[in-house]
């Protein structure tokens, strides 16, 4: 131990008598020292917030309708003649579809003609004799009962007549519906009765029609939405709200490019789901819609307002809390409790805990360990909102 004090006492004086190793470890420690490198502040992605006018818009899911749609059926019996549309084209109001055999029907057309002019030239003869009859009569050269028959035939060879004009009309009805024509224009689908085959009167399905301009989207809204639409309406919250609807369809990743107008609201909740049927009006020239496509639906949900918005990649969390972190002095990430809205426009609103101007990190969070720690900010754009986020268009014509 003397020796030991005599070789490193000069430099190492304030050393415990230790052990032997414990005073090797210290005399190395003192001999060596070095100071330790600061680490550079990580470098973080930051955006300057700004309030902007925004106006919010609730998501639904729908299917597209048809606004006009039958199964066309023969309103007469009889053997498929022609086939006169190629299956899947559209078709114009009044438009020959299918032919039954005519034959019969211009049979008994012509039948009913032969008996209207029977009955005509009765009528006729019978007027000839009522005129002649009722001056004998005055001269009192016929009786007065024989002049009575003549009048009483007369009339009913008039009533004949009228009869038998009914039964021309009937019968050249009948022979017009052997023309299945169609009642709209629309897409027709496929011939379900092929030539030859009997169509029976109101019973057989010759095809289907379904229109095509406009079209109608269903959605069903929620009894929470209808509750906050209604309490908005009586504190005056919607005085700028349209029905105006934006459509998007399954390849419509993320945008809603058709525009359209709602015309219905069902009368009562639907105490099975909850919900409320709504419809809405779409125009459709380019034919891009077709009944039964599934469609997203967004329905204005308040008037126009002014709203922080938000990247969510900025939005961390912590159990039940939401926060961000935001650029302080000398370049400190400082943690804020922020609440956060619904995401609108591909941005997250944020209802409270950021002002104008607040710097916040929107990418490198994850480089953040504590409250207060240096970073390096890098300036980032904000993110652009999508092109559906415009002020919406004024509602169509109704």
């Amino acid at each position: 131990m003397n020796r030991i004090r005599r070789v490193f006492g000069r430099g190492c004086s304030s050393i415990p008598r230790l052990g032997a190793l414990g005073l090797l470890l210290a005399v190395a420690g003192c001999s060596e020292k070095s100071e330790p490198v600061a680490a550079a502040p990580p470098q973080v992605e930051v955006t300057t917030v700004s309030v902007q006018a925004v106006r919010e818009w609730d998501l639904f899911n729908g299917r597209i309708s048809a606004v006009d749609a039958v199964d066309l059926r023969p309103r007469v019996s009889g053997y498929v003649e022609r086939i006169a549309f190629r299956e899947g084209d559209e078709v114009q109001k009044g438009q020959t579809l299918f032919v039954i055999d005519p034959r019969p029907y211009r049979e008994a057309l012509a039948s009913a003609q032969a008996r209207l002019a029977r009955a005509r030239a009765a009528v006729r003869l019978a007027t000839e004799q009522d005129r002649r009859g009722q001056a004998l009569v005055k001269q009192s050269a016929l009786s007065r009962e024989e002049g009575d028959i003549r009048s009483a035939t007369l009339a009913q060879g008039v009533a004949d007549v009228n009869a038998a004009v009914a039964d021309v009309a009937t019968a050249q009805l009948n022979l017009d519906f052997t023309q299945v024509r169609a009642p709209f224009s629309g897409r027709v689908g496929r011939a379900m009765l092929t030539l030859g085959n009997l169509a029976q009167a109101d019973q057989s399905v010759l095809t289907r029609i379904v229109s095509q301009d406009p079209m109608y989207v269903y959605f069903d809204a929620d009894e929470q939405s209808l509750l906050r639409y209604i309490e908005q309406t009586g504190a005056g919250q919607r005085p700028g709200v349209t029905n105006t609807v934006r459509v998007g369809l399954a390849n419509d990743t993320g945008t809603f490019p058709l525009t359209g107008t709602v015309d219905f609201l069902d009368n009562q909740v639907d105490p099975a789901t909850g919900t409320i049927r709504v419809r809405a009006v779409l125009p459709n020239p380019e034919r891009k819609l077709t009944a039964g496509l599934f469609a997203r639906v967004r329905l204005e949900g308040a008037s126009e307002t002014r709203a922080v918005l938000l990247d969510d990649r900025a939005v961390q969390t912590d159990q039940d809390r939401k926060y961000v972190y935001v650029i302080g002095e000398h370049n400190q990430a400082l943690r804020k409790d922020v609440s956060l809205g619904r995401q609108l426009d591909g941005l997250r609103v944020i209802s409270a805990g950021l002002a104008a101007g607040d710097r916040v990190v929107v990418n490198g969070a994850q480089k953040i360990f504590f409250s207060g720690m240096p970073v390096e900010p890098k300036e980032s754009a904000a993110p652009a909102r999508q092109a559906s986020a415009a002020i919406p268009q004024p509602p169509l014509a109704q």
